[in-house]
């Protein structure tokens, strides 16, 4: 019988399928500094063991519950049917889907697109509101709180202020404009498995567009990101076998579809920056 998997069990098939080398888990980052004195942290994953006893255990257990199952522990906060490790995959600890790892290191920093510096609790309600079409949580809630919590332990072998080459999804390009009626062609081919014929997500993959899939807001509703994610991750478990192009054509393709809405969008990049591709 199926059971759901544990923080224990999602950190060790992260280390079995190589995406973590064996043997960092429980080691403290090395550091290296380039000839400007900038410091590039490793990628390390700490161990389960190193959770600590108490309350502070029991929000860090509980933020990966909520990060892996959005729907059953934040359901009231979200108004699609996606889950955050659903763009974070493996629960945030894999290295090419905008991994959690180091990222509480990263913050306050100043966003572009809110025009000004940011929290880390902030952030994370911009993907509950853009990502999830949801609302944000309370600064106080115990939900946002744990997932704070459970970034900050994947995060504590990264040294603050340290340089994290990881960071988002590895960058594509194209070598011609992106096309979406082949991107449909190719969708068709390697996407509808998982994701359905229409689109709606199936029990192996989410919705791509539809009232059940993220905003026009959304970071992954820029062509560029979400080709990146598509040629680092997709097919699950078959990354990097479609060509640049193919991944550049069916994100074309999924984000030509319909989607939600996000009011408020019109205040986005205030002071400027509004990347090329964005859809609004």
């Amino acid at each position: 019988m199926w059971t759901r998997p544990t923080l224990t069990c999602v950190l060790s098939a992260v280390l079995w399928c190589g995406l973590v080398p064996q043997g960092q888990e429980t080691e403290l980052s090395a550091e290296i500094t380039d000839q400007e004195g900038a410091i590039d942290a490793v990628f390390t994953v700490p161990s389960p063991e190193t959770i600590p006893s108490g309350r502070r255990g029991e929000q860090i257990r509980m933020g990966h519950e909520i990060v892996v199952h959005t729907q059953r522990y934040a359901k009231r906060y979200v108004g699609n049917k996606l889950n955050c490790t659903n763009c974070h995959l493996d629960a945030g600890l894999n290295p090419n889907a905008a991994s959690f790892v180091g990222l509480s290191t990263q913050y306050p920093e100043y966003r572009a697109r809110a025009g000004r510096m940011i929290t880390l609790a902030e952030r994370i309600n911009e993907c509950f509101q853009r990502s999830l079409n949801g609302k944000a949580l309370s600064p106080n809630s115990s939900k946002l709180q744990a997932v704070i919590a459970y970034i900050e332990w994947l995060s504590q072998h990264v040294p603050r202020g340290s340089r994290i080459a990881w960071r988002g999804i590895p960058r594509i390009s194209p070598s011609r404009p992106a096309d979406p009626t082949m991107g449909k062609a190719v969708f068709a081919k390697k996407c509808f498995f998982c994701h359905g014929t229409d689109g709606q997500g199936t029990m192996a993959g989410p919705p791509l567009w539809g009232p059940g899939s993220y905003s026009i807001a959304a970071g992954m509703a820029r062509i560029s990101v979400a080709a990146s994610f598509i040629k680092g991750n997709m097919p699950r478990g078959w990354g990097w076998t479609v060509s640049d192009n193919e991944a550049f054509d069916v994100a074309a393709y999924i984000n030509s579809q319909p989607r939600p809405d996000f009011p408020g969008k019109e205040f986005d990049w205030p002071q400027g920056g509004k990347p090329e591709d964005s859809p609004y």
